[in-house]
């Protein structure tokens, strides 16, 4: 066999096509006669064969990878660091005086983009490497978008910290309009994706797969990979640690602790997926609380306001993901969309109205960021 056979078999005809098949605004999302051949997905256990490389009702057993394979484990880290870092390049491109659209928006479409042609050719990359899907959608995509930076910048929209010259209902509508429009661009962005993947796909042309030799070699690579994020981070211009540098250090385990939420918990409770669920509401905790340290009275060193930065575009960046989550949300029944979206939300500003906003109300912390990097 050219690879590991899976020992957990997911539910039977479910394929990430399907889960294009229902949106939470009550209509179907039809995007290609490839994606509607098949009927949408009804449980938990089947939403979380997102973050899994194909199973065998999409491809032959014999290139079937196990969820925790080394391969598809290894692949996550080059994924996560290119995704890590091309999230922080768009933020530095989309940041100008006088924008008309909120830097993150971008980061956001650019991700889901990409989700919707990795679901719709999972098949075709399924045959030629399964590993390669898992890090397409999980690595790039998950670690690309991010929900923690989002609820911050939400929240931020509440509080004025720049103290823009608007009035509160000015301030509720800048929180809203960044909630409802990255909810439309996402949904928009994925569905766009699966439509151009179904249009390449009948011109892509038919690899053999890795032999064992190239796939240990490739595995061996994305180790070493990581391997260099220690000495880009000490030995690289310390300039660079709070710019790239930290982030890519964090990246990959902030990318690990999502994929093993999801494969782990998403399984046990049909309402919503509840791996996807923890992750992007712990990453949004911990983004507050980095938040709060880097705006004390006091700030850290260089160095330590490095690594807090480091953490939050690099952990809490990768542990938290808006294309996963658009993804689920389009495919859940409407009332369970709702639920979904709603409860994330809801759950994630009053995690950081508890964190931040009491910070700031007891005059702990300032509303920006004191931290001073090297």
């Amino acid at each position: 066999m050219s690879s590991e056979k899976s020992s957990e078999k997911p539910t039977p005809n479910t394929t990430e096509a399907q889960l294009l098949g229902h949106s939470p605004l009550h209509q179907p999302l039809r995007v290609s006669n490839e994606l509607e051949r098949t009927t949408s997905i009804e449980d938990a256990r089947s939403l979380s064969s997102i973050d899994r490389p194909p199973s065998e009702d999409e491809i032959p057993p014999a290139k079937v990878y196990h969820p925790y394979s080394p391969h598809v484990l290894a692949l996550l880290i080059p994924a996560s660091i290119f995704g890590t870092l091309a999230r922080v390049g768009l933020l530095a491109l989309t940041t100008y005086d006088g924008r008309a659209i909120f830097p993150l928006a971008w980061v956001q479409a650019t991700g889901c983009f990409f989700m919707g042609i990795g679901l719709g050719l999972k098949e075709p990359i399924g045959q030629f490497y399964g590993p390669l899907y898992t890090a397409l959608t999980t690595g790039f995509c998950g670690s690309l978008t991010t929900f923690s930076s989002w609820q911050l910048d939400i929240f931020d929209s509440w509080l004025n910290p720049t103290h823009a010259n608007r009035d509160w209902f000015r301030d509720v509508l800048d929180g809203l309009a960044k909630t409802v429009f990255t909810l439309a661009i996402s949904l928009t962005s994925v569905r766009f994706g699966a439509h151009v993947a179904s249009i390449v796909r009948p011109f892509i042309p038919w690899l053999p797969p890795p032999s064992r030799a190239v796939r240990n070699i490739i595995t061996g690579l994305s180790v070493l990979v990581y391997a260099g994020a220690f000495p880009a981070y000490f030995r690289m211009s310390p300039s660079f640690r709070h710019q790239a540098t930290a982030a890519i250090l964090f990246s990959f385990p902030g990318t690990l602790s999502r994929y093993l939420l999801s494969i782990n918990l998403n399984p046990t409770v049909k309402l919503f997926p509840i791996g996807t669920f923890t992750a992007n509401t712990f990453g949004t905790a911990l983004i507050g609380a980095f938040h709060v340290l880097q705006s004390t009275r006091t700030p850290p060193s260089p160095n330590g306001c490095a690594v807090l930065q480091g953490m939050i575009d690099g952990y809490c960046g990768c542990l938290t993901t808006v294309s996963t989550f658009a993804t689920e949300v389009a495919v859940l029944s409407p009332k369970k969309a709702w639920i979904y979206v709603v409860l994330s939300w809801v759950t994630c500003q009053l995690l950081l109205l508890v964190i931040l906003g009491s910070s700031y109300w007891a005059g702990h912390v300032s509303e920006n960021i004191t931290c001073v990097f090297a």
